[in-house]
Formats: C-alpha cells, structure tokens, sequence
C-alpha cells in the first residue's frame, strides 16, 4: 500500500504544478485524477484479498462492463463484441482455427430440408446450485433469447423443444447452415433458477461461478469446482473496468497483471511487462454509396465505380499500420478477413499508378487545385469518423492524405453516432466490423429491407443476394463456406466499402504470465482476451 500511496503523492503534485493555471482544464484533470486514484486503491484492496498464484487481474475498458449484468438474452457473449460467457455453458464453442467444436453438445444433425437441428448434450453437467443441465434448460434458454434479445437476432429461429432430457429440437423459419456459430455464444440458463435479476446473480455451469460484481469497477470469477471440464489453471480472475489512462496507471504501478492499452501507449516501456499483440477481425473501413445522389441517400462521386475501383488500390494500407498503429495490425481486405469463409482472391495490390489510370480512363481529368473533374463534377467527399474515437481520426486524415496524391479530394469531421447513422447513406463514415459469423457479411451486403446495414452503401446485386441465400439454406456447413466465398468476389467487383486495417488488441502483460494461444479476435477490445483465461499460468521465474 505504501507504493501505491506514494505514486499517487507524485501523480497528485505533478498534476497541480502542470494545470493549475488553467481552471476548466484542472477540474477535468482533477476528476480524471481522482477516478485512476480511486480505482488504484480499488486494485490494492483486491490484490490483498486474492494475494493467490493462481489469480490473475485484468483491466478492461468501462465499456466492457455488460450494462445489463451477465443475462444471454441482454448481450452477455454476444452482440457485436462476442465472447466465450464463461460464467454459462455453450451447446457449441469455436477452435483456433474458428472452425466448430462441441462444449455441451455430443451430437448434432440437421434435417434434409435445414428446418431441423437435432441436438444430444452431455448427461454430466450441473449448475452451480446442484441442479442437473437437461435439454430443457436448453430450449428454454433459446426460446428466451428469442424472446427477449436487444443484440441478436433470432428471427430465424421458431422455437426449441426439449426431446427428452439429452435431445433438444430447434425448429426454424427458414434453412440456416451457421446456426452452429449462433449456438457457440448463447449461454444456457437454468429454467427453474431464471427471473428478471438473473443477470445480477447468475447460475451457471460454465467454468467461472460470479463472485462478486461491483458495478462500475470491478468483477471476481471464482473457478467452478464441479465444472465438467478440465479443471482451469486459474483458480481466481479479477476483472477491474478502467478508462485507458486508468489501466496504464494500473500497469505503471505493478498492481494489474493485464490492462487493454492502445497503439500510442504502446511505445511506453513498463517494468516487468511486456506488449501482446493479439490479431483479429476487428476491422476499420468505410461505406462508398453506391448510387447518385438521391435525397438524404447516394453521393455523386463515391456512385463512379472507377473512383472505387481507384481509392481500393490507391490506399497504402501498409502506410496506415506502420504510422497509426504503430505496426500492431493487418491490412484489411473485407469484414471475413482469416476466417475460414474468407476469399483471398479478394487481396488487394496497392498501385497508384493503375488507380490514376483507372481515373483518367474513366474520365475524370485533373483540375484547379489538382484536383481531378469529370463533367462539371469535383471528385472530392466528406469522411466521416466518431469524434471521440482518435484512431478512426487518424485514418480518415491519413486517406484524405493519400487520396490527395491521386487528386481525391477528402475533407474530414467527427460526428457524433445521433446523426452519424444518417448522415452515412450519403457521406462515407469510418466503421468497426468483424464477428465470428459469416453473417457479418449478410448483414453488410444483402439487399436492403433484409439488412439496414446494407443501406449505408446503397448496395443492392441480386448475384450477392442468390449466393448468400444459398449459403444458408444448405444443410452442409462446409458448403456454405464455398458459397460465401463466392458471393464476396462479386462483391469485391462493386466495393462498395474500403477495408482499411484489421487492428492488433494490445495487452500489457506481466512477464511471468502464460496467456494461452489467443483466437482471432473479433469486433471489441475487451472480454475476448480472456476467453481461455482458464489455460493461462504463472511461471516460476
């Protein structure tokens, strides 16, 4: 306690020194100040309590905390940031490679027409309460879902039925061939045990029992000792929600083991700790509307395939990683980059000596400015990134840059989300995508009314529609894959959205941590890092 009270002595007179001459500026500091101090002292009371090897400490961002406690039906596992529930059992789980495993699931079969998933769970899981996990638990869990979900969509789904106590039927609306990916991040609920406060306390029978939840800073996992599983390494996982500068002060002051950092402060160096880069899918891009300018929807040079055709092969996404990632990212190709659907005849060269050509032959000619014109019309736009968020603000300023040199003209401007959505169907805006689901490209690509998504384009190609619907009413999941693949070279001949990178989640971790081989992470920097925590260890040196 003595080390932390001393760091706060010197954050505390450094900071009065710094901004005391500026009064806004010292209340925001002092606010800033005093919530990383409150949460250090937090972080010290939790180390005295679980002073164990086996324990191990994270800090996440705040917007990890789950606002509506660790219920399936209000986000828990999925949504757009989709992780491993730990705290529930899944039906399915996915492997390194993303493919399809079983967790609770001993068989699954599918009926000719997709109508029918028959699914046989294990006979040897408990929830914590000593209840037996039967098949209706199961069905009720879905049928819940169905029901009350504010972050996924089930509309696919009909209804479960329990069987008989190892058998549940999912009967569906329509085929759905990546069902089993829906299945590997719906946490089972127990059907005696669940009400509305479910998501305060809730029992499981996954490998973590919740310990303790304190909203706004910090939650206690405690290793299920009846889990059906192998028993995890890690007996005890504190995970404390802090703000950036909270989390690298955390680190600083040795009393975290893992804290989310970002490219900038990943330059810092960190006594007894090391940066892990952890890849994924957590893609940055922007929309091109494909159509003239129509109202509040379509834009007049971004509907010239040419000048799509030019910014796809004109942008060094190379240049984007090494300056504004520091390195710690992939160049981005489409929203299924490495996942095993993936196309990668849809790679991109970047030459911007064909892009120029591609222009000119399509007529649009340099102008005033060097700026480049065709019929009247400048070829210039606005981008659009999320005022709050720096890293999206630095690509859209490093596009307009380099689109200049291939006389595009981009000026940029932070918006905040209360417009940003409508302002998209006419002005390109930077994204975050990436899932563990080919349905991230259904969402994106298919015909609009099927997908609100798809409207910040306008993108409309019946060819995309045909494949995709044909990819999810096969009853062959190895199939689909194919199918998928086909529908993004077509895609990829109308590019209706620019990827730009894959973003690299960024750790401080302690040197003597193990964490086990990560997955590729999806969309969010945030409980994806400890989806195996239960294989991490410490070492002994």
């Amino acid at each position: 306690m003595k080390e932390i009270n001393l760091t706060i002595c010197i954050l505390s007179v450094r900071f009065i020194f710094l901004f005391w001459e500026d009064d806004n500026m010292l209340k925001k500091r002092f606010y800033k100040l005093f919530t990383i101090t409150f949460i250090l002292f937090s972080v010290s009371s939790v180390l005295e309590a679980n002073a164990q090897d086996n324990t191990v400490i994270v800090a996440m961002g705040n917007t990890s905390e789950p606002e509506s406690g660790f219920d399936p039906a209000f986000g828990w596992g999925a949504g757009e940031h989709v992780h491993e529930p730990l705290i529930q059992s899944t039906l399915t789980t996915t492997t390194q490679d993303l493919k399809i495993a079983y967790d609770l699931a001993t068989d699954i079969k599918t009926s000719e027409d997709g109508l029918q998933w028959i699914v046989t769970i294990r006979d040897d899981v408990f929830f914590t309460d000593g209840k037996p996990l039967t098949a209706e638990d199961v069905a009720f869990t879905y049928n819940k879902v169905k029901e009350l979900s504010t972050v996924n969509d089930f509309t696919m789904l009909d209804k479960a039925e329990a069987k008989d106590n190892k058998t549940v039927i999912f009967y569906m609306n329509k085929p759905y061939s990546i069902w089993p990916y829906s299945m590997a991040n719906v946490g089972i609920v127990p059907k005696h045990a669940y009400n509305e406060n479910y998501g305060q306390n809730p029992i499981g029978s996954g490998r973590y029992i919740l310990q303790q939840w304190d909203k706004g800073q910090q939650v206690i996992l405690k290793a299920n000792p009846n889990y059906y599983g192998k028993t995890p390494n890690i007996e005890n996982v504190v995970v404390l929600f802090m703000s950036e500068d909270a989390a690298f002060a955390a680190a600083k002051a040795n009393k975290v083991d893992v804290a989310y950092t970002t490219p900038s402060l990943s330059q810092e160096k960190i006594k007894n700790y090391n940066i892990l880069a952890a890849h994924s899918v957590d893609n940055r891009t922007f929309n091109l509307p494909t159509i003239p300018k129509n109202g509040s929807i379509g834009n007049d040079v971004t509907s010239d395939l040419a000048i799509r055709q030019a910014i796809n092969i004109g942008l060094d996404r190379e240049r984007l990683i090494k300056y504004i990632l520091k390195g710690y990212g992939t160049p981005a190709y489409s929203v299924a980059d490495k996942m095993p659907w993936f196309n990668d005849e849809t790679i991109v060269v970047y030459n911007p000596e064909k892009a120029k050509a591609i222009l000119e032959n399509a007529g649009w000619k340099i102008g005033k400015n060097g700026i480049r014109e065709k019929n009247g019309v400048p070829a210039k736009f606005n981008l659009l990134y999320p005022a709050n968020d720096s890293v999206r603000q630095a690509l859209a300023a490093e596009t307009s840059n380099q689109l200049k040199e291939l006389g595009i003209a981009v000026t940029f401007e932070g918006v905040g989300w209360d417009t940003a959505y409508t302002r998209a169907q006419s002005e390109p805006l930077v994204w975050g995508w990436g899932a563990h689901t080919p349905m991230e490209m259904y969402n994106i690509y298919h015909t609009a009314p099927n997908s609100n998504l798809a409207a910040y384009s306008p993108y409309s190609n019946k060819k995309v529609d045909e494949l995709m619907d044909k990819a999810l009413a096969t009853n062959d999941l190895s199939k689909s894959f194919e199918l998928w693949k086909k529908s993004q070279e077509k895609v990829s001949n109308d590019i209706p959205w620019i990827w730009l990178v894959n973003i690299d989640h960024l750790y401080w971790v302690k040197n003597n941590l193990n964490v086990a081989e990560q997955k590729i992470h999806p969309h969010g920097h945030g409980w994806s890092i400890v989806n195996n925590i239960d294989q991490w260890s410490w070492s002994n040196e």
